[in-house]
């Protein structure tokens, strides 16, 4: 890391203009690699260059993913799905988020998505509000005016300007308990920092750059039973540590010795998948391995067996979700716990090769494997088409979304190819070689740098993409500041009718662990059977590089599902909570009634 801020005295040379105008030369990407700028793995392609390069381009032992069995392929029907099955739709909803967002998470109470990227590039589409100016040289007096984070309000699409200090640049966050926004790491003077944002009106950033032990750049953050925070990893970081009180600062880390044995020339293990197992252990997932570790003890309980087919973390960036919990009205003590893991790179040099103009194709496989099983044991199956860089996201239903990123590369700057605009759903609880299904494609490539989030109403906000060094617009991936949603099928005009409605003021606005709630509904049914209803509670995401730390989705045992008034169509449902912070760490969830597979808008709720 050393050489990494010797190199950055060297950054203000090269700005003789400004820093876009400087990537308007042909030959900046070269100019930064040379000088390793950002350090000697941030390389640069051509951000000029031709998208369709890699056809001219005969690219040996290109295999993606490996033949796998028969039983994991999809048969074509179920696969495309059938001619008259609704696939969903997308909406435009914003041209301009001021900020490019790298870093995107829903905030409870509010209901705006928090975004943002990197104050490195002293850039961005909207400027802080007049007289605030964050500054970078106390001796010549220079200042940053411009924001590098916003609150989107997804029902106005309104942007309200925050001021960062430290450079948040591949960072990680999740919510408190009291569904205020924590954020960890970052690069230069942010790798340190533990950030806090508040969601009442005119709160900002609090900031404490020395907060952590070790520098975390590319590292992942999960929330622990008792509503804590653990970081893993991150670049040169063997290790892990827990967030301390605001205001103070870790003496020391924990050495990790499972991050050194998967770390690798092409460092494939950075950003590791993190799921809290309903047990209390920590699911930790790097390269192509997985351990169970005890955060009271430290320790390693348990080694996983190895993924094969290749490599899943960043640079060569798959996707990861702890699949739905299934709770019922009186839980086993042992209740299951499952792992997803999709795409990813067959190649363990993909980003070097990627460097030198040679785009390997994507994995297009899938792991799972039952993580509280006395003998676990991956299950692999095919995605419809090979993805990296992708985001995969639990719908308030329990089936999971694909979407976002691209068919070859890795990520980096300008190191994939051939967008993946076809988002595909996974249903968890079908056959094994019939859980996917192609759905309608965006007409928007979303590469390196853009993230997706679950909103209250069952829409997904897909925003981001920036696979350059800086906003740069007239490069082969332009820098994307558009926004839109995702209408799942489920919104499908030919299904809608069939969507409850949670009467507001009789849902509880905070429940406790292992007890009895009662919500109310609203249905255009005259009869509502249990069978056909599903109360889900979903922890919000902090999605970013293809990551989302802290995304659970926990399907309620139910008591009773009763009319209550046929004529008025009101129902109501008798849930019962999660039986502990193993399961559903405290916070805030979105609650959503599920009536034959067609979700209600969500209403807030906190556990503790």
């Amino acid at each position: 890391m050393a050489n990494v801020f010797r190199s950055l005295v060297i950054l203000p040379l090269l700005f003789v203009a400004s820093y876009a105008q400087f990537w308007l030369r042909p030959d900046a990407f070269e100019l930064f690699n040379k000088k390793k700028i950002l350090g000697p793995h941030e390389l640069f392609n051509n951000p000029f260059g031709d998208a369709q390069d890699y056809l001219r381009k005969k690219i040996e032992n290109d295999f993606g993913t490996e033949p796998l069995p028969q039983s994991a392929n999809p048969s074509h029907p179920n696969f495309f799905g059938l001619p008259n099955e609704p696939k969903g739709s997308w909406q435009l909803v914003s041209v301009n988020s001021g900020v490019s967002a790298m870093h995107a998470i829903l905030l409870p109470k509010v209901d705006k998505v928090l975004m943002y990227d990197a104050t490195i590039w002293k850039k961005s589409e909207i400027r802080l509000p007049a007289g605030h100016c964050r500054l970078l040289n106390e001796t010549t007096g220079e200042k940053d005016c411009f924001c590098h984070s916003v609150l989107f309000d997804i029902a106005t699409t309104a942007i309200t300007p925050l001021q960062l200090h430290t450079d948040t640049w591949c960072s990680s966050g999740g919510l408190s308990i009291d569904g205020n926004l924590v954020g960890t790491g970052g690069f230069q003077g942010g790798a340190k920092t533990v950030r806090y944002l508040e969601t009442c009106k005119g709160c900002n950033w609090r900031e404490f750059p020395t907060a952590l032990a070790d520098r975390r750049w590319y590292s992942t953050q999960a929330e622990l039973p008792d509503g804590g925070f653990i970081v893993v990893g991150g670049r040169d970081a063997f290790s892990y540590e827990y967030i301390p009180r605001e205001g103070r600062s870790n003496a020391k880390s924990y050495f990790f010795d499972f991050l050194k044995k998967t770390s690798d020339k092409d460092e494939n293990n950075l950003y590791p998948f993190v799921h809290l197992s309903t047990d209390g252990n920590l699911f930790i997932f790097a390269n192509d391995r997985a351990v169970l570790l005890n955060p009271k003890s430290n320790k390693v309980v348990r080694e996983f067996p190895a993924l094969p087919g290749g490599h899943r973390n960043y640079p060569a960036t798959g996707m990861s979700v702890l699949l739905p919990i299934k709770l019922h009205s009186k839980n086993n003590i042992v209740i299951p716990a499952e792992v997803l893991v999709c795409g990813g790179s067959g190649h363990r040099d993909a980003y070097t090769q990627a460097s030198r103009d040679i785009f390997y194709t994507a994995l297009e496989d899938c792991g799972r494997i039952r993580i509280t099983d006395k003998k676990p044991a991956w299950k692999r199956e095919v995605m419809p088409s090979p993805r990296v860089m992708g985001d995969m996201m639990i719908l308030p239903t329990g089936d999971v979304l694909l979407l976002n990123g691209a068919r070859r590369g890795c990520s980096g700057w300008g190191f994939a190819r051939e967008p993946n605009l076809g988002p595909a759903i996974y249903h968890p609880k079908a056959k094994l070689g019939n859980r996917f299904r192609e759905l309608t494609a965006s007409t928007i490539p979303r590469m390196y740098h853009s993230s997706s989030v679950v909103l209250p109403d069952g829409k997904i906000l897909v925003a981001g993409s920036n696979t350059n060094n800086g906003y740069v617009y007239n490069a082969m991936f332009p820098t994307e500041l558009r926004v839109e949603k995702f209408l799942p099928p489920y919104l499908d005009p030919s299904v809608i009718r069939r969507r409850p409605v949670i009467i507001a003021d009789k849902a509880p606005q905070q429940i406790g662990y292992n007890n009895l709630f009662k919500l109310h509904i609203k249905s255009k049914a005259l009869k509502i059977e249990k069978k056909d209803i599903k109360v889900t509670m979903y922890a919000p995401a902090f999605t970013t590089h293809g990551v989302s730390m802290n995304q659970r989705l926990l399907d309620l045992g139910l008591e009773d599902v009763i009319t209550e008034n046929a004529f008025l169509g009101i129902h109501s449902i008798t849930a019962v909570s999660p039986p502990s912070g193993k399961v559903a760490p405290p916070g805030y969830y979105m609650l959503f009634v599920v009536h034959q597979g067609v979700p209600s808008v969500s209403s807030w709720v906190q556990i503790k």
